[in-house]
């Protein structure tokens, strides 16, 4: 154990694997001197050492990607920056498709790709092979090429890191473990070691499969858990190619690389194992696992028909070390909720190599001003709910992480396992419905009703199969007449007290200052002008506020409101979710529906749009809000737990009688896009203005309380933004887009889309995407540009719009539905006048 601790440091690094040695680097790459790594045994003893070193590019979203890319041009450089060699070596990568959907995936990925500056050429089999002669190609149908991939030496790469660290003035004492992490009154105040306590302004915890544990601690969950990792090396191959392409056939589910003359093939299983159910040793250090030849045969069995040779050389080793794992296959970056200068970064799902560099970047500038350099919500820690570090959960997740990380990304897959921990009071009577449920921060949700046997039941696909064909009934059910929507899922916070409304007018833009019984929708902003949330506060009372916020916010909307409650004297912040559910009814016939239900008056003139009414439904009581997530009339009701079965029993006996259609959040989320509604966490993020975002109307410039993020705001004030936020409608006969796909002008990218879907009241493909002009984004640059979206490699003509494409006026959502005169957007019945649009 080292003696020389210091007795303060400004940054503590925790944990000297690649991913702790990269953050320390990038710090003092900011210019930070007094930073602390502080190793519990010896740097990269835990998982670094034992990693294959793969470097890859192609990633599931744009971040991953983002951070992959990022470090690979990183290694290029690292050795010139430190002197420290690394082995880095851009070899290329080759991705094999065997079927026809892993094709069409990877077709949609080398797309992605292109949104986010990454080349990613798409190849034919006969290319494949002669790239890389040692491949079977006999029944592959293509696969996707990426030139600036490669590999590394991940103890090298490792050492890199330290050595510029140290360069930089950081501190780095090896056999020094942090025992206590110390927090005082909801901050960070140091870090306890066997020789002492130092003093600390931030800390990060790069502690790997030790994370969950060493949160727990602090009532904060970080959901990882380790599995085994399997990988063989074989013998010597003669004439093998040092330059060989790393090979990936996810479909076979094993990789192969060269390793000084060797072939190393490693494997994601189907079914991994879990490791460490009941804890990591303190002690782990360059150990490795009980080998499972029987465990890996399969996939030996299929790389050796995909790489024949294999056949005809020994195994020199059998090698089986853990990795760390999440629940959702996504990293955890980020500040700890509710301890302020406390941050993690870990489980990085057998991709940490590819990914330090960039992981430690995100996290120096992340701990250095307080914000991420972009918006990583995807791998942003907050969206981890307490339950997730359940131990029996997490190994029973793992047991499907492992293979979930090669399976195909099907649009609104949800993993089948640890599954029911969360569910709505009306769950059961949704699944005799024949609801078919997805899952969102655990919880249940539906997400579109239809036949169990359907080819698609779990899943939906890339083409308009059954999925489609379902929730495109309820998208039109609801336009046409009523639907119910289960919207249990989303987050309740009540704030009470004499500061209580102080309290919401500094964090909100939108004047919150209203009569009791009124709903505010208002971004919370950051001091940069990003959006950290979107909410909805009803006004319950004089001193009483009731927010509404989405499921995955939860953590971060609740820890929003307790650090600035903190100074404003008077305010209580509760989470109250689990006293109400929520079901809505949407649709021109919902006024008719809550009537036969309630005798309450649903009138405009008793019950006007963006008001809130304690309401009797069935036998009980609800909140409902008049208010609209589909861009038609309608209520949400939020209803207490208890009450909800009850209620809901009364509008589905009631309904019956109107053609009432229950509907899941596929339809919600088309609903929504045509309608022109913004999506947290999709379309609008921490690093993006109100004022690009359409969301410019929630700013209230008059209120005589300042808000945070209002200088910024000023600062946009008049200006055409650059980047803006736009509505984009593809032909109906064009392939369904998701989001990512790349946005061209005149054959220049200038975007990509952040959500989209197919809207079955227009008849085409929606979407909505941030888009980059020079000077600015203007009406007029959009009439005058030719604009087409990619999608699986092909660009399809796209019409653009700053409004909505259906009812950009908003007559239906006011009760005025049958006065509307303009459904649809003069663009898309100029744009497509043969079509459904144009009979409209």
């Amino acid at each position: 154990m080292q003696s020389k601790l210091p007795s303060h440091t400004e940054y503590a690094v925790i944990g000297g694997g690649i991913i702790g040695l990269s953050v320390a680097f990038h710090l003092t790459r900011l210019g930070h001197r007094d930073v602390l790594l502080l190793e519990r045994d010896q740097l990269t003893c835990g998982t670094t050492w034992h990693a294959a070193g793969l470097i890859t590019q192609l990633r599931a979203n744009e971040n991953m990607a983002r951070l992959a890319r990022y470090s690979a041009e990183l290694f290029r450089d690292l050795e010139q920056l430190t002197g420290q060699p690394t082995g880095f070596r851009q070899s290329g990568s080759i991705t094999l498709a065997a079927t026809a959907d892993r094709m069409e995936e990877l077709k949609r990925g080398s797309s992605m790709g292109k949104a986010f500056g990454l080349e990613v050429e798409m190849i034919d089999a006969a290319d494949a092979q002669r790239r890389v002669p040692l491949i079977d190609v006999s029944d592959v149908l293509g696969a996707a090429w990426i030139d600036t991939d490669g590999i590394t030496n991940p103890i090298d790469t490792a050492r890199a890191f330290a050595a510029g660290a140290r360069q930089g003035g950081a501190k780095i004492l090896e056999r020094t473990p942090v025992t206590r992490i110390i927090v005082k009154e909801g901050r960070l105040t140091g870090v306890e070691t066997p020789v002492g306590i130092v003093r600390a302004n931030r800390a990060v915890l790069c502690t790997g499969m030790w994370s969950r544990e060493l949160a727990t601690e602090l009532n904060w969950s970080v959901p990882v858990h380790a599995a085994e990792h399997f990988y063989v090396v074989t013998e010597a191959i003669p004439d093998l190619p040092a330059n060989l392409p790393t090979v990936r056939d996810m479909d076979a589910r094993f990789y192969a690389k060269a390793d000084a003359g060797k072939l190393l093939v490693g494997f994601f299983e189907l079914k991994g194992k879990p490791w460490g159910v009941d804890g990591i040793p303190r002690n782990f250090s360059f150990d490795a696992l009980t080998d499972d030849f029987d465990h890996i045969e399969p996939y030996l069995a299929a790389a050796i028909e995909r790489i024949p040779t294999l056949a005809n050389v020994g195994l020199q080793l059998n090698f089986n070390g853990p990795e760390s794992f999440t629940p959702d296959n996504r990293f955890l970056l980020g500040p700890a909720p509710d301890i302020s200068g406390l941050y993690v970064a870990t489980g990085f799902n057998s991709c940490g190599i590819e990914s330090s560099g960039g992981a430690g970047k995100v996290m120096a500038e992340w701990m250095s001003t307080g914000l991420p350099s972009h918006d990583y919500w995807e791998m942003d820690v907050r969206r981890a709910m307490p339950f997730q570090r359940n131990r029996r959960y997490l190994c029973d997740r793992t047991v499907e992480a492992v293979g979930n990380l090669w399976a195909l990304h099907w649009p609104y897959k949800s993993p089948e396992t640890a599954r029911n921990v969360r569910v709505s009071p009306i769950h059961d009577r949704l699944a005799l419905a024949g609801a078919n449920f997805g899952e969102v921060a655990g919880w249940e949700r539906v997400q579109w009703f239809g036949s169990g046997s359907s080819t698609s039941a779990f899943h939906a696909t890339f083409t308009r199969d059954d999925w489609f064909r379902f929730s495109g009934e309820e998208h039109d059910a609801t336009r046409s007449g009523v639907a119910l929507f289960d919207q249990t899922s989303v987050c309740h916070l009540l704030v009470q007290g004499g500061d209580a409304l102080a309290l919401l007018q500094r964090v909100s833009t939108n004047d919150v200052d209203v009569p009791v019984g009124n709903i505010v929708d208002t971004p919370w902003l950051n001091e940069r002008g990003g959006m950290e949330s979107n909410v909805n506060i009803a006004r319950t009372g004089v001193e009483e506020f009731l927010i509404v916020t989405g499921a995955v916010q939860r953590n971060r909307d609740l820890a929003w409101l307790r650090v600035h409650a903190r100074g404003a004297g008077n305010a209580t912040v509760a989470d109250v979710s689990s006293g109400y559910a929520t079901l809505s009814v949407m649709g021109p016939r919902s006024r008719e529906l809550l009537a036969r239900v309630s005798p309450a008056d649903f009138s405009d003139d008793a019950f006007p749009f963006g008001t809130v009414r304690e309401v009797e439904i069935g036998y009980g009581l609800a909140l409902a809000f008049r208010k609209t997530s589909v861009g038609e009339l309608g209520w949400e009701l939020h209803i207490p737990t208890e009450q909800t079965l009850g209620a809901y029993d009364a509008l589905a006996a009631a309904g019956s009688h109107l053609n009432l259609r229950h509907a899941g959040y596929v339809a919600l989320n088309t609903l929504r896009l045509e309608a022109g509604y913004r999506d947290w966490g999709s379309d609008i993020g921490d690093e993006d203005s109100p004022l690009a975002s359409g969301r410019g109307f929630t700013v209230a410039w008059d209120k005589a309380t300042n808000f945070i993020g209002r200088a910024a705001l000023e600062a946009q004030r008049g200006k055409i933004p650059r980047r803006r936020l736009v509505q984009l409608a593809l032909p109906k006969q064009a392939p369904l887009a998701f989001g990512t796909e790349p946005v061209w002008r005149d054959g220049k990218l200038v975007g990509y889309l952040r959500s989209a879907g197919f809207g079955h009241t227009v008849g085409c493909g929606i979407g909505v995407g941030y888009l980059r002009a020079d000077d600015g984004v203007t009406s007029q640059w959009l009439s005058e540009g030719r604009f087409e979206v990619e999608i699986a490699g092909e660009k399809h003509p796209a019409v653009t719009s700053l409004r909505a494409f259906y009812d950009p006026s908003q007559t239906r959502v006011k009760g005025e539905w049958y006065h509307a005169k303009e459904l649809v957007s003069p663009e898309l019945r100029a744009a497509f006048p043969s079509s459904r649009i144009a009979r409209m």
